[in-house]
């Protein structure tokens, strides 16, 4: 039997049709938009009747023969006074446009979705936060979450940014353990990627759990408004510092709360540890830190990587040297723990004199040290003794005579870090995604806040002593000679860099009018270093490296 065809307008009209819905849909927008004003007016009349209808319905019988009587006298003096009717009229489209006028939506609880969420969350609370010998457990299978959860708030996403918790009183809350299971359990069901904050209450027997906002990564390397002997490490959350600093993003200048490091004589903690993932920004901490010393300083700077990251610091005024090699690293060494204790006789002769410290000894001295641990395992190799064993003098006795030492190592190398760098760093700082429990090694206690996986370099945790752990941001200090640093970057750095000696300036000119030779420096001498003739610093050439001055003549 012969298959009969379509119609003509369901086989080929398609596109005809999807034309004409949409010109439909077009012309029934367009009406509404025009009818709009009529629409609102439509909307409030019925309001304001229904208003009136449920007034007339509240008036006692008794009352409704005044109420009538005095509508209509009102009604008869409006149509006696000149233009009363068009003023009524216009009063009354006027309270019709109020009332008609389309009100956002106000959210008064948790929808649906949310509620599940809440749901399951107490549901999972229950094995951790019950006991089987209590009568009234606040947390029970099939039981009431309304009842311990509080002032919770959702994203757009319908994920919970902020949470509290009534937890029942037996629960061991000031066992770490336990809090860890807890806020590992909150963190994986109110959804992963985020960094929450962990109040617990322990005298009220609640947690409070909310979402934290990223730091900002706008802020660059600049001169920060600071007294000496205080170096601003980074910035953190406004409620966790009572200090802010006026600083200049990229977005504006601004007040930002700002982690400040204080150190010399009356400091706590004069020295500084940080610890970090390859690439988590432990140079730029460095490098920033290098930055604000030099106005008031010396810097002498130990490179154990050999990568060339404080090239920019080469022969500059205050810099004393920018060792990357063994030998060049354990004479700088030698020579810092001499200036150490030639310091501290100077100050101790001139109190015993009654005389005030020599501006020398006051002066201070930053010993910067990146991976040392890696000329360490070459001074082993080689049978000499290990760089970190020069830094007993400096780390022992540099609070009192102006003498800092900064550490940054990484994670894989800590272990090879010495008893002494490990005892006197009481400032710590970590970079980069850690484990907890890798945090907890290098702060001495966990944060409160949950890490992350991905964050941006110079983004980490920091606790200066025996205080609070906080989060950090280090201001964005890139190498300026990288190809990858940012022509905004690279301009903010090198304006904060000091002026090149005569020596350096003069050997790159000779080095731009003959070109292809490398001419040997003329020796020189730090202004600023005041030492015996026989240590004075004197310029050190190697093969294929820029001369620069070394605190000592080099080995071999």
């Amino acid at each position: 039997m012969a298959r009969r065809p379509l119609p003509r307008i369901l086989s080929s009209g398609g596109a005809q049709l999807a034309r004409s819905r949409e010109i439909a849909r077009t012309a029934a927008d367009s009406a509404t938009d025009v009818l709009h004003p009529l629409i609102t007016l439509s909307r409030g009349l019925r309001k304001l009747a229904a208003t009136a209808r449920a007034k007339w319905a509240a008036t006692p019988k008794e009352r409704r023969g005044p109420t009538l009587f005095l509508v209509a006298a009102c009604v008869l003096v409006v149509a006696l006074v000149p233009y009363g009717p068009l003023l009524a009229l216009v009063a009354l489209m006027g309270a019709a446009a109020w009332q008609g006028r389309e009100r956002p939506v106000v959210k008064t609880g948790p929808d649906d979705a949310e509620i599940a969420r809440l749901k399951g969350l107490y549901e999972a609370l229950v094995p951790y936060l019950s006991h089987p010998e209590d009568p009234e457990p606040l947390f029970a299978h099939g039981g009431d979450w309304a009842a311990v959860f509080g002032d919770h708030a959702f994203d757009e996403d319908g994920r919970i940014t902020r949470l509290r918790i009534s937890y029942p009183p037996y629960f061991t809350d000031g066992e770490p353990a336990s809090r860890a299971r807890i806020e590992q359990l909150l963190h994986a069901k109110s959804g992963r990627g985020r960094e929450y904050l962990f109040d617990w209450d322990e005298e009220g027997n609640r947690l409070t759990m909310r979402v934290l906002s990223p730091l900002p990564t706008t802020i660059a390397a600049q001169r920060f408004v600071t007294v000496p002997g205080e170096t601003v490490l980074g910035f953190t959350d406004a409620d966790a510092v009572q200090r802010t600093v006026p600083v200049r993003a990229s977005d504006g200048t601004e007040d930002a709360p700002a982690v400040v490091w204080r150190t010399g004589p009356r400091s706590t903690e004069p020295h500084l540890l940080a610890v970090g993932q390859p690439g988590s920004g432990t140079s730029s901490l460095l490098r920033s830190i290098a930055l604000q010393a030099l106005p008031h300083g010396d810097v002498l700077v130990i490179e154990g990587s050999g990568t060339g990251e404080y090239a920019c610091l080469v022969g500059r005024d205050g810099v004393l040297a920018v060792e990357c090699g063994l030998a060049g690293a354990l004479a700088s060494l030698e020579w810092a723990a001499h200036e150490t204790e030639r310091r501290l006789i100077a100050a101790n002769r001139a109190r015993q004199a009654g005389r005030p410290a020599p501006e020398d000894t006051r002066r201070p001295l930053w010993l910067l040290l990146d991976r040392p641990s890696v000329l360490g395992h070459l001074a082993a190799a080689d049978g000499r003794p290990d760089p970190q064993d020069l830094l007993q003098v400096p780390l022992r006795h540099g609070r009192a005579a102006s003498v800092t030492v900064v550490v940054a190592e990484q994670f894989d190398s800590v272990e090879g870090l010495g008893e002494t760098v490990r005892t006197h760093t009481r400032a710590r700082i970590v970079l980069g995604p850690a484990a907890p429990d890798q945090v907890a090694a290098v702060l001495g206690t966990a944060p409160h806040t949950t890490p992350v996986p991905d964050v941006p370099p110079g983004r980490g945790y920091a606790r200066l002593g025996a205080g609070p752990v906080l989060r950090l941001q280090v201001p964005a200090t890139p190498d300026p000679y990288d190809d990858a640093t940012s022509e905004a970057h690279r301009r903010a750095v090198l304006e904060l860099l000091p002026e090149r000696r005569t020596a350096t300036v003069a050997a790159v000119a000779a080095v731009e009018t003959v070109p292809g030779s490398a001419p040997e420096p003329e020796p020189a001498t730090h202004p600023e270093t005041h030492l015996d003739t026989d240590t004075a610093p004197t310029v050190r050439k190697e093969p294929g490296t820029t001369a620069f001055p070394s605190p000592v003549p080099a080995e071999g």
